[in-house]
């Protein structure tokens, strides 16, 4: 074999392997998001035009950092004239320097502007994931969901709320406490924008853009995806036929909200009793003095009757209703009714 040819091989070898080197970095380069390549290159520019103003007059620019600074200062504003270049060459640098560097620099700027816009934008509309932990997730935009959201908000217990919904254009709250992400439920990529994995609690509320069947399949099929993707999330689901209840139970849901049931159940009591509704309305409301609520049982109560624990919490201004035992929920049982390990009492109480 010819030395020489072997030679050349070895040279072609080294400026292929260069020029592929190359060929990477200014891919990798590529891929950087704009604002980061503007400001890279805007430095560089800076840092550039520095040497080169130190190389050209050391007397009037005795170090880098002299020249570095000179080269900020003119590339950003008109310079102090603290330190001016004297000779031809250096002149035209600060010529370059001005066409060139401020060009860079309000590219630069302009570039993060239109940047945090997007940013805003995409945060308005839903298109950004959520960032923390421990949010509640609410599915579906209603009234129902605006009143339990800003019931939440006025609670100011700094709770997230993460609200998903399809229909809605933009976040219908100001406050940074909610996010919103736009998107179908049921879809993985969108509760995973929620951050379903670092939730605490997950309420699906019926939609209000179909008929009451559809929204019901449509909350199960939520359900179920949530339930696949954190099964031991607490999921409180809304249901509008009774049909689909015994559904929702099997498809994991902790929490059955029957609202049309619920619902006639309180027209039918005000039937009865006048002024019912309302009354149920302010021992619900979680803002409004004294209310309904679930306390779990203190182990030094165990073996003691519904009437001595009753007569117990009088004295704190605690009144109890009934006893809740697994799935049984027992109102003004008998006063020897004895109370157990993982009883929750129902109580009123501020």
């Amino acid at each position: 074999m010819n030395p020489s040819t072997f030679g050349n091989n070895g040279q072609c070898d080294k400026k292929t392997g260069a020029d592929f080197l190359s060929a990477q970095l200014y891919q990798h380069f590529l891929r950087w998001p704009l604002i980061w390549r503007v400001f890279s290159m805007a430095l560089a520019s800076i840092l550039l035009f520095g040497f080169a103003i130190h190389m050209i007059e050391p007397k009037t620019f005795p170090t880098f950092f002299d020249g570095v600074w000179w080269a900020i200062i003119t590339a950003s504003t008109v310079g102090y004239g603290d330190y001016t270049p004297h000779t031809t060459y250096g002149r035209i640098t600060g010529m370059l320097l001005i066409l060139l560097g401020a060009g860079f620099l309000s590219t630069y700027f302009v570039t993060l502007a239109a940047a945090t816009v997007n940013t805003q934008n995409s945060l308005k509309k839903g298109m950004t994931e959520f960032v923390g932990s421990n949010q509640m997730i609410i599915v579906g935009w209603n009234e129902r969901s605006r009143e339990i959201i800003n019931q939440l908000l006025k609670m100011k217990n700094g709770r997230q709320v993460v609200l998903i919904d399809d229909s809605l254009g933009e976040n219908p709250f100001q406050q940074p406490q909610v996010h919103f992400i736009k998107g179908k439920p049921y879809i993985d990529t969108v509760m995973e924008k929620a951050k379903i994995h670092d939730s605490s609690l997950l309420l699906i509320t019926a939609d209000q853009n179909t008929n009451e069947i559809q929204a019901d399949m449509n909350s199960i099929l939520t359900l179920l995806a949530a339930k696949g993707m954190k099964p031991d999330l607490y999921c409180v689901v809304e249901i509008l036929t009774s049909e689909q209840v015994k559904n929702a139970k099997r498809a994991g849901a902790d929490e059955v909200i029957q609202t049309n049931k619920q619902t006639s159940y309180v027209m039918m009591n005000s039937l009865i009793s006048h002024g019912m509704s309302t009354t149920l309305l302010t021992l619900l409301n979680q803002l409004k003095g004294s209310n309904l609520r679930f306390i779990e049982l203190d182990p030094q109560w165990e073996g003691k009757t519904f009437i001595q624990i009753s007569s117990h919490l009088l004295q704190h201004k605690i009144l109890l209703l009934g006893i809740k035992r697994e799935e049984e929920t027992k109102i003004n049982p008998p006063s020897d009714e004895m109370l157990h390990a993982g009883d929750h009492l129902l109580v009123v109480s501020d």
